[in-house]
């Protein structure tokens, strides 16, 4: 996928994802569709939502993974619990294929066979009708910064509802676009930058040029993208947060590449690194079709890629540094 291939893509996925004259957002049916077989439990809001588990532990020498949990915990002025659980919500696109998705690719196209037309108020509304909800929803996809007003209509509808100060939201981002800054109004992103229980997180898709493109598919030119992209998010003063992934084939420089990824974070802001978490890919019951032997090797790679990031933060931060809790971490440049 070039570059241009990318830009087209995008746009057309948008135009069939986002009414904006009716403030509507085209969200995957997960009932009825392959991933609804990986889930642990029922999909719920009329098969368009599913309810996730989140969970702070990670096998060794990964990272554990504190995302939402400790910022929504923070925020919400909740003891933190190595499990919490969100309301999820996929819209039904996504500019990129990465093999490792779990969401089959079918409810990534925008085709309305296997989609529905959503206000955030009505989303709202069928959240508020579930048992036992959970405290965080979460906007996730595909890509749902295909649409950004989603996250405005959403705090919108959470604030009509009284909600704005007891739901936490957050919000998932492949770090492919600039659709933020091009399609929101000042007043839009001020109402993100501003809205108190809100927390972001941008996905890296890979450590190097190499393995972006092995994980998405896409131009290698776009690997760089994702830092510029980041850091416009990190200097108009949203919570964000990151993940990164780490599959490659091989990986012949990888001590040298992955020091060369943690200075490019640290051109960012020299805190970044430590509210990053890395992901470990598991091949979930819909990735296990599209498996290659490149893919299985992959997942070993992924493994010696973690040890080196492990030893580089240790070489660049103290042991309290490492320990500090994600949402202390300042990226501020002041």
């Amino acid at each position: 996928m070039t570059s241009l291939d990318h830009e087209q893509i995008s746009a057309r996925l948008r135009s069939k994802a986002v009414r904006i004259s009716t403030q509507e957002i085209l969200l995957a049916r997960i009932e009825q569709s392959a991933q609804e077989q990986d889930l642990s439990q029922p999909t719920n809001c009329k098969g368009y939502g599913r309810v996730h588990h989140f969970r702070i532990g990670a096998p060794h020498p990964w990272p554990a993974n504190p995302l939402p949990i400790i910022p929504a915990s923070y925020r919400l002025a909740l003891d933190p619990t190595d499990v919490m659980t969100a309301q999820v919500f996929q819209i039904a696109a996504c500019n990129w294929r990465c093999w490792y998705c779990f969401v089959p690719y079918n409810l990534l196209s925008a085709n309305e066979t296997r989609s529905g037309w959503f206000t955030a108020q009505e989303l709202v509304d069928l959240y508020m009708c579930e048992p036992d909800r959970p405290l965080i929803i979460d906007c996730s996809g595909g890509q749902p910064d295909l649409s950004p007003e989603w996250l405005v209509w959403m705090m919108t509808a959470l604030r009509k509802r009284g909600l704005d100060n007891a739901v936490y939201l957050w919000s998932d981002d492949n770090l492919s676009n600039d659709y933020f800054w091009r399609f929101l109004q000042p007043s839009e992103r001020e109402l993100v930058r501003e809205y108190r229980l809100y927390g972001r997180v941008g996905c890296f898709k890979g450590f190097n040029e190499a393995s972006f493109t092995f994980n998405t598919k896409a131009d290698k030119t776009l690997f760089a993208r994702q830092f510029k992209l980041f850091k416009r998010l990190v200097d108009f003063g949203i919570d964000t947060y990151a993940y990164a992934t780490f599959t490659v084939p091989e990986a012949p420089s990888l001590t040298r590449d992955m020091g060369d990824f943690v200075d490019r974070l640290q051109v960012i802001h020299k805190n970044l690194p430590l509210r990053l978490v890395p992901l470990q890919i598991q091949p979930f019951g819909v990735v296990e079709p599209r498996l290659r032997e490149t893919h299985r090797r992959s997942l070993a790679v992924q493994e010696e890629a973690v040890q080196a990031w492990n030893e580089e933060l240790r070489m660049r931060f103290r042991e309290d540094e490492l320990l500090m809790s994600m949402p202390l971490v300042s990226l501020r440049t002041d």
